[in-house]
This record gives C-alpha cells, sequence and structure tokens, in this order.
C-alpha cells in the first residue's frame, strides 16, 4: 500500500513538472524572435532550451564584441595619423 501511494505521489509530480516545463517553454518561445523560436522548437526540455539560447548570446556577445574592438582600434588608428 506504501509503494501505491509513492508512485501515485511520483507520477503527480511528473505532471506538474511536465505542465510547468511546457508553460516554460512557451513562454520563452513568445518573447523570442520567430528565427530563434524556430531553433528552440527541436527541445523538449527547459534546460535544454536555455543551453542553447545561453550558447547563441555567447556567440553574439563575443561577434559583437570583436566588432567593437576593431572599431575602436580603426578609430583610433585613423586619430593618430591625423
Amino acid at each position: 500500500m506504501i509503494s501505491r501511494n509513492i508512485d501515485k505521489g511520483y507520477a503527480a509530480l511528473i505532471d506538474v513538472w511536465e505542465a510547468n516545463n511546457t508553460k516554460i517553454i512557451t513562454w520563452i518561445n513568445s518573447y523570442v524572435e520567430h528565427s530563434i523560436g524556430t531553433q528552440l522548437a527541436k527541445y523538449e526540455i527547459t534546460k535544454k532550451v536555455s543551453d542553447h539560447l545561453q550558447r547563441l548570446f555567447m556567440q553574439l556577445n563575443f561577434s559583437k564584441q570583436y566588432q567593437l574592438e576593431n572599431d575602436i582600434g580603426a578609430l583610433h588608428h585613423k586619430n593618430m595619423n591625423i
């Protein structure tokens, strides 16, 4: 009898987790651009979505940083030649 109650409790927890997981993924998809949402569609677990977004935005930040550093370097070089 105890085992049966544990199984029911565990099943209830799984149901709650699945519902919350779906809500979070839906919420994220409603706030990102369509192109990013398309990339996220392959993931069923919020952690995977989060990991993907982290990788994506870290890459974008590194690209942006590289571009800004190049622009600053070019401005500095231009000002040195004036």
